[in-house]
């Protein structure tokens, strides 16, 4: 999931170099989006792991 945001990310910067600032909004939109839900899946998987080893 962080691969994608990455791409999106990649892809909004190149999007907004170009002139085309919907696109790149949108894609910068995406790659936020992307981003947080890695975010909350990596802390849930952290805190479960945690919880199973004990």
């Amino acid at each position: 999931m962080l691969h994608y945001s990455l791409v999106f990310l990649v892809f909004a910067l190149v999007a907004a170099f170009l002139g085309f600032w919907g696109i790149a909004g949108m894609a910068a939109g995406i790659a936020k989006v992307l981003f947080f839900v890695f975010l909350v899946i990596w802390l849930v998987t952290f805190l479960l792991g945690r919880r199973s080893a004990l």
